[in-house]
């Protein structure tokens, strides 16, 4: 269906009568009346927007895009022109122009769907999907969509682009293999030299990928039949089109390129140590062009992986959810309006906070925030002196009412107040200016809808006295109230809970605005207001809403989709996170060790700016063990150290020995030495003396440690155990 509406709703789609009319025969809620058609002569012709037109039921109203909608189209003084079509504009239940996809028609927030069932009520919005499913799906049987191996050919000068792309991709990998041969790759921080190696490869390779599949996209034509599915959302992707045209692209196994299954090498075809990118699995073939044997191997080993990781994931996923739903399953929303569980302990005393359901909330945007004083005073203070401003809003009893009541003045001067205060409120709540927040009754489209049903006239003055709009705004927002009660408790929970909502709609319904942009009038204006409180007291949670098992499926849905093990962060050392459902589960599970600690930490002062000190502060915290910095251990059996068996020891050995500060004769011939790495050491900012230090604190006297000099070629500790004197007195026996 969504491909054949993207078809149907083009502005080149034309309709005779005899399909029109058999159309209209599969629409069950049509009246009967043809439409006049939008071309006259040489023969009526209907558009595929007017038999769209006629799916939509009642008084719809919606504004979006279509998904290839160009972004700098939004703004400007040509904002609603769009060359492409791509800017949906449905009005009192007609589409005036746009292209509808996956966008318009989704399951996504703000869609037709979710707008027929906010105003119309679930039984429409169910009949008007499956009408548009009837109607349009009959249309498509006319007009005709199939896909042949033709949608997966390109030309001539893309393929060649692909195949220039791959081998630079492939000489840049090879010049990286040199580098690393020639020991002049840096290891970035944090990286061993392999990771940095792996890191580099695999950004070069699938740059190559994005690059072959953009050229390959670029190349189809409008009329391409797989490009329609992709641009309509019903199926596939651009990945899809750029695998089946351009480049399958590297294989993974555990987030890597294929591993090494036999000796230094993933399969008898290659030769050993080979880390280019065919042997461990880039497919350079596209699927139209087929796999070479061993791609086709490392494709399928691939595909594997993603099989196992399903099968573990159902089942992983499965019991995280069955335990959410039994920890939560008795919660519910009670007569008095707070949440409890089956033993009455109170879990929330409004659910959410505020106490309304998530079925009712949509996306708004609080207008004042973000603008400057002097913008927030110009739209929003409503000037009462200026009598040739009035005459031109109002009619003429609405005028000699407000420049005849003193109190007038005073009014307007407590709501511009107010609007103040509200501002000052959520600049508070938002310091950061992003007031995208979910509010009940949305309000831009109520006022819309309003217009339209009331027939508004925008140029025509409106009876609607400013002060009537400030009783009845502050009227209704008194009867939209979520907790009930007179003493101070009640009304500051209540204030919590309602806050944004009435900083939403004094700010939305201020004088000004209804009166100059909106020009609703008195009656138009009543309806608005009952509007408003009806369908904020529908928003309000009802008693005996299961919230706890609300809250656990919605949790346990989501998890099912994710895929067990994400490795999309191929390599960038900082980001080697937990995540996807081994997360879920240590959060779910509080695990006392969690994989991959993190702690993130903001500095101030010098360090924030200066990477060595903020590098110090590094040392200071993390958690260093002997291990981290070592480059490698032995153990020798060294009876004498005066002569020892490691030559170049001697040196440093010997100063120790001239004067030693322990008993020569308890010492242990056997040596463990210990290598450090230079490198590591010089980054966590050690010497030899600290590590020195912490090993006799932590062993006293049961170890000998000696240690070189921190600039010498190689950092080496010798440790050897001191013999007890009940040891030493066995020892004598023995002897005898």
């Amino acid at each position: 269906t969504l491909t054949a509406v993207r078809k149907m709703t083009k502005r080149d789609v034309m309709l005779e009568k005899h399909e029109m009319m058999n159309l209209l025969m599969f629409l069950p809620i049509w009246d009967g009346r043809m439409p006049h058609p939008a071309i006259l002569k040489p023969k009526p012709l209907w558009t595929g927007k007017q038999l769209f037109s006629l799916i939509i039921p009642g008084n719809l109203n919606l504004i979006k895009t279509h998904s290839a909608h160009p972004d700098d189209e939004d703004d400007g003084p040509y904002k609603w022109i769009s060359p492409g079509d791509t800017k949906v504009l449905v009005e009192h239940g007609e589409l005036i122009m746009g292209i509808l996809c996956k966008k318009t028609l989704g399951s996504a927030s703000g869609s037709l769907l979710h707008i027929a069932w906010m105003e119309l009520g679930h039984e429409i919005a169910g009949r008007f999907y499956g009408n548009i499913q009837t109607v349009v799906n009959n249309w498509l049987l006319l007009e005709g969509h199939s896909i042949g191996i033709g949608d997966t050919i390109s030309d001539k000068d893309t393929y060649r682009t692909i195949q220039e792309t791959i081998k630079k991709a492939k000489d840049e990998v090879m010049q990286v293999i040199h580098k690393a041969h020639n020991d002049e790759l840096e290891p970035t921080p944090g990286n061993t030299l392999r990771q940095t190696f792996e890191n580099q490869v695999n950004r070069i390779l699938n740059n190559a990928r994005d690059k072959t599949g953009v050229s390959a996209k670029t190349s189809l034509t409008e009329y391409n039949n797989l490009k329609a599915m992709v641009v309509a959302g019903s199926k596939g992707s651009n990945i899809n089109i750029s695998q089946v045209i351009a480049c399958v692209g590297q294989q993974n196994v555990e987030g890597k390129r294929i591993p090494f299954g036999f000796r230094k090498r993933t399969l008898p075809h290659f030769i050993k140590d080979d880390y280019g990118p065919e042997s461990r699995g880039f497919v350079e073939n596209s699927y139209l062009a087929g796999l070479t044997p061993s791609e086709f191997y490392f494709h399928a080993m691939g595909g594997r992986e993603g099989l196992i990781d399903t099968a573990v994931k159902t089942a992983e996923t499965g019991y995280i959810q069955r335990r959410l739903i039994k920890a939560m399953e008795s919660v519910m929303v009670n007569y008095d309006g707070t949440v409890r569980n089956s033993v009455s302990q109170v879990i929330q005393l409004r659910y959410g906070e505020d106490g309304l359901a998530g079925e009712y909330v949509e996306f708004q945007k609080m207008p004042t925030v973000k603008l400057s004083y002097r913008r927030f005073e110009d739209k929003y203070r409503f000037d009462v002196t200026n009598e040739r401003y009035l005459r031109h809003l109002f009619n003429e009893d609405v005028v000699r009412e407000l420049l005849g009541s003193p109190e007038a003045i005073n009014i307007l001067e407590v709501e511009w107040q107010k609007l103040q205060e509200d501002r000052v409120a959520l600049r508070q709540v938002f310091p950061k200016g992003d007031t995208k927040v979910v509010l009940p009754c949305n309000l831009e489209r109520m006022i819309w809808n309003v217009q339209k049903i009331f027939h508004i006239n925008k140029r025509m003055q409106t009876d609607l006295s400013p002060i009537k709009v400030v009783e009845g705004v502050n009227e209704t927002l008194r009867k939209c109230m979520i907790v009930s009660g007179e003493d101070r408790i009640s009304v500051q929970a209540n204030e919590n809970a309602t806050l944004l909502f009435h900083c939403l709609v004094r700010s939305t319904l201020c004088t000004k605005k209804v009166s100059e942009e909106y020009r609703l009038t008195t009656e138009a204006f009543n309806w608005l207001m009952g509007e408003i409180e009806t369908r904020f007291n529908q928003a309000i949670a009802n008693p005996g809403e299961m919230v706890g098992a609300l809250a656990a499926q919605s949790l346990g849905e989501p998890a099912t989709q994710m895929t067990l093990n994400t490795f999309h962060f191929a390599g960038v050392s900082s980001k080697n996170v937990t995540l996807g459902v081994p997360r879920l589960k240590e959060i779910i599970n509080i695990s006392k060790k969690p994989k991959a600690p993190s702690l993130t930490v903001f500095l101030l002062g010098a360090a924030a700016r200066d990477a060595e000190k903020a590098k110090n502060v590094l040392c200071r915290l993390e958690h260093t063990t002997l291990r981290k910095v070592t480059s490698n251990t032995a153990i020798y059996y060294d009876p004498d150290p005066q002569n020892t068996v490691i030559e170049e020891d001697q040196e440093f050995v010997n100063v120790y020995y001239e004067m030693p500060d322990f008993d020569v004769s308890r010492i242990s011939p056997w040596l463990l030495r210990i290598e450090l790495d230079r490198k590591k050491m010089t980054d966590k900012k050690l010497t030899m003396e600290q590590i020195s230090q912490k090993i006799n604190s932590g062993f006293g006297d049961d170890l000998n440690c000696i240690f070189n000099d921190d600039n010498a070629e190689k950092l080496v500790l010798r440790i050897r155990i001191i013999v007890g004197d009940d040891k030493l007195a066995d020892e004598a026996e023995e002897q005898v």
